[in-house]
């Protein structure tokens, strides 16, 4: 979370209502989903559901600005954390199977990662995700991704970006859910 902040609390006053890269939501929709997301994984794994997603769902002001979503971020950030901080890893939630501590933490990297690359594509903010986080996210959600550059087999696992010569995904899924 604290990378997404370095990299786009300086351009908060930019116009959030472009599309963000490739998506077909805005910068400002982005970043909500971001929150949106990790606070999902948050209540999944506080509450151990293990039959589909709790029956809630995030909704940021849509008069917010950017500076206050990305707060709304950070907060619903600290709320994943701190549900995984009290969680055994026993553990398990369902994210399309059972997820341990771990796969939500990973998904929680990759939302953060991905999404804020497409939001510097949108705002034209020079950015990669870092290679070693990457390579955390490809361990954990992508065990058949190829070898290669960590941030460039993350974009192209998520068709967010070309790799050697293989074509352009244009659908995906990560494997969170672990074997029983």
């Amino acid at each position: 979370m604290s990378e997404m902040q370095r990299v786009l609390g300086p351009h908060d006053a930019k116009d959030w209502s472009v599309p963000a890269g490739s998506l077909e939501w805005s910068c400002w929709t982005t970043a909500a989903h971001i929150a949106h997301d990790l606070l999902a994984y948050a209540g999944q794994v506080a509450a151990r559901a293990t039959d589909g997603y709790l029956s809630f769902d995030l909704a940021v002001r849509s008069d917010s600005s950017p500076r206050e979503v990305l707060q709304v971020v950070a907060a619903c950030a600290g709320l994943l954390a701190s549900a995984l901080a009290t969680t055994g890893p026993e553990a398990r939630a369902w994210h399309f199977g059972p997820c341990d501590p771990p796969g939500f933490a990973a998904m929680g990297v990759a939302e953060i990662l991905l999404h804020t690359h497409d939001i510097t594509q949108g705002l034209g903010v020079p950015w990669l995700p870092p290679a070693p986080l990457c390579e955390v996210v490809l361990r954990r959600l992508f065990p058949d991704a190829p070898p290669g550059d960590p941030t460039q087999v993350l974009l192209w696992c998520t068709g967010r970006g070309d790799l050697d010569h293989r074509p352009r995904r244009t659908s995906w899924t990560w494997q969170a859910a672990v074997a029983e």
